[in-house]
C-alpha cells in the first residue's frame, strides 16, 4: 500500500450512532478507528424533542389509541447517519412506536451541537400507523438524499406469505430530497411479498447497489438477506431470482436479528446487525453480498448498544467528541 493512503488512512475513524432501551433516552455513539473494535464515547448527544405527543387514530379500525409510551416520553430509536459533500451530517430516526407519519430529522457539522429537530410527515397521505427504521443514503452520482423505511401494510392486503408470522406486516417506502426541504412523494421501494424492514441501501460502484433487508417475520424468520439494483431507485431482485413471497436462499444472521448497516474495509464489506435475543451484536464479512463469513472473533462492540449506521469521519471529529464528553463529565 502506498504511503500516502496509508497517511490518509491514520486520520480516519469511525462513528457508530446508537440508542439505549426502552429508546425514550437520546443518541449514543461508538467509535472506532479499524471498524471492528468499537468503545463508547460517553454520554447522550441529542435528546429527542418531538413526537409522542398525544393519541392517535388508527389507520385501519378508525379507533383513537394511547401511544406506546405515556405521550410526555419522547422515543427515540434506529438513528440513521449520512454526510452531505458539504460535510454536513444528516441524521433520521424512528420519533414514535405507532402514530407517527414521519421521521425525525437534523443536522449538524460536528456530531456536537445540532440543528431544530424537525418531523417529516412522509406518510400524512398514505393510510398506515408507523413509519419505522428510516435509514439515510446519499448518491454522489444522482445528488440526492434517500430515506426508505417500513410501514405497516393494511391487514386485508396481507399475503399468505406474510401469515406465517405473528406480527403485524411491514413494507418498505422510500423518499428523496436534496435540500430537506422539498421531499418527493412516498413510494412503495422494494416488497418481498412478506413482512420486511430494516433496509440498509449501499453502493458499490456506478449502477451497483444493494439492499439489506430483515425478513421481519417471527417466529421462524427474522434473519437478513440482500437484494441488488442497477439504480438506488430500485427495482431490486435477489440473486438466486427466488420467486416473489420466498425468503431469498441467501440469508445470515441469527433467528432475531435486526438493523443492519454495512461498512466497507477495503477488500471486504463488513455487515453488522443486532441479535437482540440474547442482546448481544453480530457481523459477517463479504466480498459479493452472496456468501458470508460469521467474524464474531474479530469485532468488539458494547453491550449496551442497540443498532444504528456508520459512518467514517475524519478522526479529529471523535477527538473533539471525547473531549466534549471529558468536559461534560466534570
Amino acid at each position: 500500500m502506498a504511503m500516502a493512503s496509508i497517511a490518509a488512512m491514520a486520520q480516519d475513524a469511525y462513528i457508530f450512532t446508537s440508542f439505549r432501551e426502552p429508546s425514550t433516552g437520546g443518541m449514543h455513539y461508538l467509535y472506532s478507528y479499524d471498524g471492528l473494535k468499537w468503545d463508547t464515547i460517553p454520554g447522550e448527544w441529542m435528546r429527542p424533542e418531538i413526537g409522542n405527543e398525544q393519541l392517535y387514530v388508527d389507520a385501519f379500525t378508525g379507533e383513537a389509541v394511547v401511544p406506546h409510551f405515556a405521550p410526555d416520553d419522547r422515543v427515540f430509536r434506529d438513528p440513521s447517519i449520512t454526510q452531505g459533500p458539504d460535510g454536513t451530517f444528516h441524521l433520521v430516526w424512528t420519533m414514535q412506536w405507532y402514530g407517527a407519519k414521519g421521521f425525525g430529522y437534523a443536522h449538524s457539522k460536528d456530531l456536537i451541537n445540532w440543528s431544530k429537530q424537525i418531523a417529516v410527515p412522509v406518510m400524512q397521505n398514505n393510510p398506515t400507523n408507523n413509519v419505522w427504521a428510516p435509514e439515510i443514503f446519499y448518491d454522489d452520482e444522482l445528488k440526492e438524499y434517500f430515506i426508505i423505511w417500513a410501514s405497516m401494510l393494511d391487514p386485508k392486503k396481507r399475503t399468505s406469505a406474510d401469515n406465517l408470522g405473528t406480527n403485524s406486516a411491514q413494507r418498505l417506502w422510500y423518499t428523496t430530497t436534496k435540500d430537506f426541504k422539498r421531499f418527493a412523494p412516498a413510494k412503495p421501494y422494494y416488497d418481498p411479498g412478506f413482512n420486511s424492514i430494516d433496509a440498509f441501501l449501499l453502493k458499490r460502484a456506478s449502477k451497483d447497489y444493494v439492499l439489506v433487508v430483515k425478513d421481519n417475520r417471527k417466529p421462524g424468520f427474522s434473519n437478513l438477506f440482500c437484494v441488488f439494483s442497477d439504480s438506488p431507485h430500485g427495482p431490486f431482485h435477489t440473486a438466486d431470482n427466488a420467486p416473489r413471497g420466498k425468503t431469498p436462499t441467501t440469508t445470515f444472521g441469527k433467528t432475531y436479528s435486526e438493523g443492519p448497516c454495512a461498512v466497507n474495509l477495503g477488500k471486504e464489506w463488513v455487515i453488522y446487525f443486532d441479535q437482540y435475543r440474547p442482546q448481544s451484536f453480530g457481523a459477517v464479512s463479504t466480498t459479493d453480498f452472496k456468501t458470508f463469513t460469521p467474524i464474531p472473533e474479530r469485532i468488539s462492540v458494547p453491550l449496551e448498544h442497540k443498532h444504528g449506521t456508520i459512518v467514517k469521519v475524519k478522526r479529529e471529529i471523535v477527538e473533539n467528541l471525547l473531549k466534549e464528553a471529558a468536559k461534560r463529565g466534570k
